[in-house]
């Protein structure tokens, strides 16, 4: 017998994902996917790219979950908190939603509502020390997509002094499956094809994550809804503090980190290119005409900005190598 772990929310994007990962993770055992209104289906009849796991959806309650050594919970946001608290002490739980992440509860109440559950370890390795941490944890808030997709990005500046932690800006463009499943006119094929759309302009959910992980204390954040299926490319600038070379600053900060690739000069990132894997492409320069620091960074939301990340939490705090199970390359075409 592996480590067994199960996965609450199975039913979503984030959820199959996790489940295509655990199938093929040497050290894990699969032993429940659960889902509301999807309870007592076929995991096939949801997820086809899955064929051969022969499983059934289960309620999502504590007893479904508590025989597992590890849960993820892939569910909507503010829905985690509860069935955590429900579950033994003893099972470690990875969480890929936003209840546990903040650390204000002030924030949480200005871009969520409601009570604020109290923070957990956070999920982003690539931080200084946060690897240590994990591997400590037994609860873990594993990183909002476009966070983790900035936060690589300018972390490393601003922690280096490279870049001024004010008057960051961010445009970064998601692929729809970053929206979740659930049925919306917006996300038709019809409406999303062939048209770039920003949405939550100015009030994004994920900006109060990005301050706290990077140390910026102003940002302005601009999401885009992109006509593809999965991938995020963010473009960051900052303003800089002196000549540092930021694409030096980005080499030197993840040059033993296996799933962070600084890309060779001139070379930029394009999120294809990570589609698959648990990686971020990153790519930097200094604008010629504004003197403002330019990061972009490519990764896939379901991957690095989910599923792959999630995983990737749960090997540290078993113990394991943290590149288990998880793939670095993308897939193409």
């Amino acid at each position: 017998m592996g480590i067994r772990v199960a996965v609450a929310g199975a039913s979503g994007y984030a959820g199959g994902e996790l489940l295509r990962l655990i199938a093929g993770h040497p050290e894990f055992d699969l032993v429940a996917a659960t889902a509301h209104s999807q309870a007592g289906q076929p995991v096939t009849a949801v997820h086809p790219q899955l064929a051969g796991l022969d499983l059934v959806f289960g309620p999502t309650d504590p007893a479904t979950l508590a025989d597992a050594d590890l849960v993820f919970l892939a569910l909507p946001h503010g829905q985690s908190a509860a069935l955590a608290a429900a579950l033994p002490e003893t099972v470690r739980v990875v969480d890929l939603g936003a209840d546990h992440r903040l650390t204000d509860a002030d924030a949480w109440a200005r871009y969520y509502g409601g009570p604020h559950a109290g923070a957990w370890t956070y999920g982003l390795p690539e931080l200084p020390g946060q690897r240590a941490a994990i591997a400590a944890a037994t609860r873990v808030a594993s990183t909002g997509c476009y966070a983790v997709a900035t936060t690589l990005a300018l972390a490393p500046l601003i922690a280096a002094g490279a870049v001024f932690p004010a008057d960051v800006v961010v445009v970064a463009a998601s692929g729809t499956s970053g929206a979740g499943r659930a049925a919306k006119a917006h996300l038709l094929g019809s409406e999303v094809m062939g048209d770039l759309s920003p949405y939550k302009v100015g009030a994004h959910q994920h900006v109060p994550e990005i301050k706290q992980a990077t140390g910026a204390t102003s940002l302005s954040f601009t999401p885009v809804l992109a006509p593809m299926p999965r991938g995020i490319l963010a473009t960051v600038t900052a303003v800089p503090t002196g000549d540092a070379d930021p694409r030096d600053v980005l080499a030197q900060a993840y040059a033993d980190a296996p799933f962070v690739h600084v890309l060779p000069e001139g070379v930029w990132p394009h999120t294809a290119a990570t589609a698959g894997a648990n990686s971020c492409h990153l790519q930097a320069a200094v604008d010629v005409d504004s003197g403002r620091v330019i990061v972009v960074s490519a990764i896939d939301n379901l991957g690095k900005g989910a599923a792959g990340q999630a995983v990737q939490n749960a090997n540290l705090m078993l113990g394991l190598p943290e590149t288990t199970g998880l793939p670095v390359f993308g897939v193409a075409p």
